[in-house]
């Protein structure tokens, strides 16, 4: 009779197993609809660890670039850069590191690119020895990012765009930044001559009690309008809204959707729509900062940037670490998304927005999803 029940439970937990399995195949293919291209930017390279990409695309193809080294915030960390050819990763090369003099090297953080139009490609990036401690430099290229000039650094108290793409607002250049050094601040640092000349906004949200960096800035087509999306240690994303271009802010607020303490980001389609890349994670209140597991990565996609729908899931699985996105629309239409993935390599993802599903997230769940991880977070920057 013992061995019997036993046999019984077997199979029970077999067919369970079995049952959950095909879900997660099953939610797995309904999320990923639009996708073109999904590749690594490479196979092997001379370091273990990569972190933080962007991309952007210039008149010769799409350009991305990330940090790599032993380790982050290890010195020998550098900036490296990779063209698309033809449709081709090249080879990524060491354009920038954070050697100070003969005895003394920083750890590089953080790139951004930035495609100015008709012009130049800026890379903006930060050398020091931590985030509360770091100093923003710029390089430019006239040629795509085959070559580049030598390092400019920035105002004293400026560090550029601190994670995600500057947006023209006017004809101003608006980098979203933030600081970390007294607390979190987000604030942005404006240009308009690319970078020749600065001033600043901010910080904003300051009355509101939340924590956050990282902003993403977004437009809409009515008027001033304006939105930042930003990544904070209060277990949400949170918005901040601007109605007179960018001069004045409202306190930051949650938006509905889950964040881990992680980076995002967020783009404003041609269509008028907003998309935001993030980790729709919701980290237990025990965890320290609302930090959490960085998987899965997901998609969603706002007409108002209130009512937000689950569009694509990019990564999910028990092994974390797929985080610090970076996205952008060509000028084709088609959505490029890069990524940190498992701090091995930089995942790139080409998608066609007409294609995408979209299911409203309600009550910051993600229609129909079941979890590969329940892990808690032991995540770095």
């Amino acid at each position: 009779m013992v061995k019997r029940k036993l046999i019984i439970a077997a199979s029970l937990w077999i067919a369970l197993t079995a049952a959950f399995t095909v879900r997660i195949q099953a939610q797995e293919k309904a999320w990923r609809a639009g996708i073109v291209t999904d590749e690594f930017i490479y196979e092997k390279a001379p370091y273990p660890q990569c972190h933080s990409a962007t991309i952007a695309e210039t008149p010769k193809g799409l350009v991305a670039a990330y940090f790599g080294g032993t380790r982050e915030r290890n010195p020998d960390v550098c900036i490296y850069v990779s063209r698309n050819i033809n449709g081709k990763w090249q080879e990524p090369v060491n354009v920038a590191n954070g050697i100070q003099n003969d005895s003394l090297r920083y750890p590089t953080w953080n790139p951004v690119l930035y495609q100015v139009p008709g012009g130049e490609l800026l890379l903006f990036y930060k050398i020091g020895p931590k985030p509360s401690d770091w100093k923003g430099w710029l390089m430019r290229s006239k040629d795509a990012g085959a070559t580049w000039s030598k390092p400019e650094s920035l105002p004293e108290g400026f560090s550029g765009p601190i994670k995600n793409k500057p947006v023209l607002v006017g004809n101003e250049l608006f980098c979203p930044s933030s600081t970390e050094g007294k607390g979190w601040n987000v604030h942005f640092e404006v240009t308009a001559d690319n970078g020749k000349t600065w001033r600043k906004v901010g910080p904003i949200g300051k009355d509101s009690g939340i924590n956050a960096i990282q902003p993403s800035l977004l437009k809409y087509k009515k008027g001033k309008i304006l939105q930042v999306l930003c990544r904070s240690m209060n277990r949400s994303v949170v918005e901040s809204h601007s109605t007179d271009g960018g001069k004045t802010w409202t306190d930051l607020t949650p938006i509905g959707l889950p964040n881990n303490n992680s980076g995002t980001d967020a783009v404003t389609l041609r269509d008028g729509r907003q998309l935001i890349v993030y980790n729709h994670v919701k980290p237990a209140d025990s965890l320290p900062r609302g930090k959490g597991a960085r998987t899965p990565l997901n998609v969603a996609i706002s007409k108002d940037g209130k009512k937000w729908y689950a569009a694509l899931i990019l990564e999910d699985s028990p092994i974390s670490q797929y985080s610090y996105p970076s996205v952008i629309q060509s000028a084709d239409g088609m959505v490029h998304f890069v990524y940190t993935w498992r701090r091995e390599k930089i995942k790139y993802v080409k998608v066609d927005p007409s294609k995408l599903k979209l299911k409203r997230i309600k009550n910051e769940k993600w229609p129909g999803f079941i979890t590969k991880t329940t892990a808690a977070s032991n995540e770095e920057e």
